[in-house]
């Protein structure tokens, strides 16, 4: 119960910190966990405007995306689309549980840590109780590193220590005008 109301703060924590704008709004951003959902049905991302700590229906697709960015949403869905039937098409529903698709994407070498190795994007098909939140479904497949703010700051330990860190833009991603 208390990862819940930790993780309940994501959001405003999240909004927060992306929200104010640095005085070098170009030269500088955010490397974070980014959380986009797709609904049953849904075939494109969005961004999750809450924490995980909301109920996610059967059939849906829940994302996570090691992101850089300099906006209050993040930009940079998962590469592997939401594709529930890709994912999940194999596993029966049943009445006690729901079937949630998820997507994990560790993101680019372009904005890791320095010495840390990027991890493959991964789907798994997850069972979870009816009651099961969208961290409850993401805890079911991998270890989860979380502030006491709630921010989701590390998954499967990447990144091994920092939170939601501001950086300058990585030089790759400038853009030259």
């Amino acid at each position: 119960m208390r990862l819940r109301s930790i993780l309940l703060a994501l959001t405003v924590l999240a909004t927060s910190i992306l929200v104010a704008p640095s005085a070098n709004a170009a030269d500088k951003g955010w490397r974070y966990w980014g959380y986009f959902q797709a609904a049953p049905g849904k075939t494109a991302w969005t961004a999750a405007m809450t924490g995980p700590t909301v109920d996610i229906a059967d059939g849906a697709v829940e994302g996570w995306s090691f992101v850089f960015g300099s906006d209050d949403i993040p930009s940079l869905a998962p590469k592997v689309k939401p594709d529930f039937e890709k994912i999940c098409g194999s596993t029966k529903a049943d009445s006690d549980t729901k079937r949630i698709a998820l997507v994990v994407d560790f993101g680019s070498t372009t904005w890791a840590p320095k010495g840390e190795k990027v991890a493959k994007t991964f789907t798994r098909c997850v069972r979870t109780a009816k009651t099961s939140q969208g961290i409850d479904v993401l805890g079911q497949v991998v270890k989860i590193r979380a502030a006491s703010s709630g921010l989701i700051c590390g998954l499967n330990g990447f990144p091994a220590k920092e939170c939601g860190v501001e950086i300058a833009t990585p030089k790759a991603l400038i853009v030259k005008k």
